[in-house]
């Protein structure tokens, strides 16, 4: 099961929801991102958050709308996305697509990132899509990669190191190089070929597909 979450980050930079309808099996809108789903004509299965970012009239007609509705208090330990998570996992999904998370608020954005970590360590496969990128996370072992022509591939660690990282059917190659905090050697890579591959032995590794 694929479940599609939508939080409230900026419109401007929010991937266009309609090309994942055929992908996501359930919606969940937290706070505002309740009111993009409504917007885009898809089905609201869950509304969740303290809906503070729309206006009560919005509110009310996302009501109608969603086949569940759950509202908390602004004053609450988690944020709107962290409640739409822990909904999404009482489904035992096999993929989460998170969208509207990013070009916000940095400290949301980078909290963000490491939910990305938090899912992978229960073996969900999880992405933080919008509309230049797509990020995922990754453990050690032998992973298959595609991509557009028009998109560029960058590897960020997120641990303080990541070690052994191959790169094989990439524009620039690695052989088991070791990549830490701070490194550019691994931005704006490209494929050569329609399938590359990158391995690496220890460490959490970032990639992110970009477009210009």
């Amino acid at each position: 099961m694929n479940i599609g979450i939508v939080a409230g980050g900026p419109k401007e930079a929010l991937a266009s929801l309609i090309s994942y309808q055929n992908e996501v099996d359930i919606w969940i809108g937290a706070d505002l991102g309740a009111s993009y789903l409504l917007r885009n004509q898809l089905p609201i299965d869950i509304a969740i958050g303290d809906f503070d970012s729309i206006d009560k009239d919005e509110k009310e007609l996302i009501k109608l709308q969603a086949d569940i509705f759950r509202e908390f208090p602004t004053e609450k330990n988690e944020t709107d996305l962290e409640l739409a998570i822990e909904a999404a996992l009482s489904y035992q999904p096999t993929s989460i697509f998170l969208f509207g998370v990013t070009a916000g608020r940095l400290d949301h954005e980078l909290a963000n990132i490491q939910i990305l970590y938090r899912l992978l360590e229960k073996n969900i496969n999880a992405k933080i899509i919008d509309h230049k990128n797509i990020l995922t996370v990754y453990q050690p072992g032998q992973h298959k990669v595609t991509a557009k022509n028009t998109e560029l591939i960058s590897f960020i660690p997120l641990t303080q190191r990541v070690e052994g990282l191959t790169l094989q059917g990439f524009y620039y190659p690695l052989d088991h190089y070791t990549v830490t905090w701070g490194s550019t050697r691994c931005i704006s890579n490209k494929l050569i070929n329609e399938q590359g591959t990158f391995l690496f032995n220890a460490g959490i590794l970032i990639m992110i597909k970009s477009t210009e």
